[in-house]
C-alpha cells in the first residue's frame, strides 16, 4: 500500500488562548486579594463583595470560552467587556472618593486587560481598538477627570492590545502560508513517488514499443510513433509540465489550428477562451498540443502570461511554422520550439532540421500567391505589435523567431528575411543543433 503523506497543522493561536485563560484566573485572584487587603477602607464593602462573587464565578465558568477562537463568540466577548466596564463604574459606589482621587485601583483592577486581550486574540487589532476604547471611557468616567496616571494606564492598554491584535493577524497569515507550503510539499513528494513508479513501468514500455515499431516498420511503425507521442505527453505530466489538451491538426490552406470537433464536442482548441478576450492566459498551455515524438517543446518552469488574443495569435503562428516544416521537409522532420520569458517580451523560436530555404524562395512564393509566411506568421505578429524573423541557411535548417512585447501595441512592424547572424539566433541554432545531433 502506498504511504500517504500527513500534513500536520500547527496552531500559533492556541498558546495565546492558553496564556489568556491563565491571565484571567491570576488577575481575578489578584483583584480579590487587593480588595481583601483594603477591606476596612471601603465605606460600602458589600457592593465590592457582590461584584467579586460574580467575577469569581464568571471567570471560572467561562474558561472553556477562552479555549479557542470558535468558543470565544461575539456575545461572550460583549458580556465579558460589559462585566469589566460595570466593575469600573461601580468603584465610586463601593470605594471612598479620596482613594479614587489618590489613584486607587478599580474593582476589577488589571482583570479588565484580559477582556480587551480576548478581543485582540479573537478579532485582531480593530476589535482590540474598540474594546480598549470602551475601557478607556469607563476609566475616565470613574475618575471624573483625566488624571495623569489614568491617561497613562489607558494609553498603555490601548497600545498593548492593538499591538497584540496586529501580531495575532500576522501570525494567522503566517500559519496559513505554512500550512499551504506543507500541503504543497506533501503533494510534491507523492508526485515524485508516482513519477518513479511510472518511469519504471509505463514509460519504459512505451519507449520499447516506439523502438521496436520503428525497426519492424509498416503498421508497427505507426503504432510506435503513437507510443512515442504518449511517452512524451506522460513524461511531461509526471515532470510537472503541461500536457497537450487535445489532439490538433493543421489546416492545409493557412496552417491555422483546427480542433477535432467530432472528438471534443466543438470546444475551442485554445482551452475555451473566447475570441477577443483580454484575460491573461499561459502561453505554454496553447503550445503544449504541438509537443510530440517529432516536436520538442522547451518552456520556462513558470507560467508565461499573455493577453488571450495575443497568445492565440502566437500559437497560430507557431502552428503555421510547424505546418511549413511538415509540408516542405516531410512528416519525419524534427522540430524544436523554445519559449523564453524575458522582462519586456516573450520570444518563441521554432527550428527544424530540414535542408533550409533557398535564396529568394520566399519572394518567389509570395509572387506565386503563397502567403503562408507573409500572412500566417509575419502578418499575425505584425497585427499584435510583434515581429517575426525567418533565418535560413541551405543545409542547416530554418529558424522562425517570434518576438512579442508583453504589453504589445498595435504597431505595424515587419522584418523581412535575414541572413544568419550572431547573437540570439546563433544561440538558438546551437541549442537546436545540439538537440538534433549530426545530420
Amino acid at each position: 500500500m502506498p504511504r500517504r503523506e500527513r500534513v500536520m497543522r500547527m496552531s500559533v493561536e492556541q498558546p495565546m488562548w492558553r496564556a489568556l485563560a491563565g491571565y484571567r484566573v491570576l488577575t481575578m485572584f489578584y483583584a480579590v486579594g487587593l480588595f481583601a487587603t483594603a477591606y476596612d477602607r471601603f465605606p460600602r464593602p458589600g457592593v465590592a463583595v457582590a461584584y467579586y462573587c460574580v467575577l469569581f464565578v464568571w471567570t471560572l465558568a467561562t474558561l472553556p470560552r477562552v479555549a479557542n477562537a470558535a468558543s470565544c463568540t461575539r456575545p461572550f466577548l460583549v458580556a465579558d467587556l460589559a462585566l469589566a466596564v460595570c466593575g469600573i463604574l461601580l468603584t465610586p459606589v463601593a470605594d471612598a472618593h479620596a482613594r479614587i482621587a489618590a489613584g486607587g485601583p478599580t474593582l476589577p483592577s488589571i482583570w479588565t486587560a484580559g477582556s480587551v486581550l480576548a478581543f485582540a486574540v479573537r478579532g485582531g487589532w480593530r476589535w482590540a481598538a474598540v474594546a480598549s476604547t470602551a475601557i478607556a471611557v469607563a476609566n475616565l468616567v470613574e475618575r471624573g477627570a483625566p488624571a495623569r496616571d489614568t491617561v497613562h494606564n489607558v494609553i498603555l492598554v490601548w497600545v498593548a492590545s492593538i499591538a497584540i491584535g496586529y501580531v495575532v493577524e500576522v501570525a494567522r497569515a503566517s500559519e496559513r502560508t505554512l500550512a499551504r507550503a506543507l500541503e504543497i510539499e506533501a503533494a510534491t513528494r507523492e508526485r515524485e513517488r508516482l513519477a518513479r513508479d511510472i518511469h519504471d513501468s509505463v514509460l519504459q514500455v512505451l519507449a520499447m514499443v516506439q523502438r521496436r515499431g520503428a525497426v519492424i516498420g509498416g503498421e508497427a511503425a505507426e503504432l510506435g510513433r503513437l507510443a512515442g507521442e504518449q511517452e512524451v505527453a506522460l513524461r511531461t505530466l509526471v515532470l510537472g509540465g503541461l500536457v497537450p489538451v487535445s489532439r490538433v491538426s493543421t489546416d492545409a490552406a493557412d496552417g491555422a489550428l483546427v480542433h477535432h470537433a467530432d472528438e471534443h464536442g466543438g470546444q475551442d482548441v485554445h482551452g475555451g477562451h473566447e475570441e477577443g478576450g483580454d484575460e491573461p492566459v499561459d502561453l505554454r498551455t496553447l503550445l503544449a498540443p504541438y509537443a510530440g515524438s517529432r516536436v520538442a517543446l522547451a518552456e520556462p518552469g513558470a507560467p508565461v502570461p499573455l493577453p488571450a488574443a495575443v497568445a492565440r495569435e502566437v500559437a497560430a503562428a507557431v502552428g503555421a511554422a510547424l505546418d511549413n516544416v511538415r509540408r516542405h521537409v516531410g512528416e519525419d522532420a524534427r522540430a524544436w520550439i523554445l519559449v523564453e520569458d524575458e522582462p519586456e517580451s516573450v520570444l518563441v523560436t521554432v527550428r527544424d532540421d530540414g535542408p533550409g530555404i533557398a535564396e529568394g524562395r520566399l519572394a518567389q512564393a509570395e509572387g506565386e500567391g503563397r502567403l503562408g509566411v507573409a500572412q500566417s506568421i509575419r502578418g499575425r505578429l505584425r497585427d499584435i505589435g510583434g515581429t517575426a524573423e525567418l533565418i535560413s541557411v541551405p543545409g542547416q535548417g530554418t529558424e522562425v523567431e517570434l518576438n512579442v512585447p508583453k504589453h504589445a501595441k498595435n504597431t505595424k512592424t515587419e522584418k523581412h528575411e535575414k541572413r544568419p547572424r550572431e547573437g540570439r539566433g546563433g544561440g538558438v541554432a546551437a541549442w537546436a543543433r545540439g538537440k538534433a545531433g549530426s545530420r
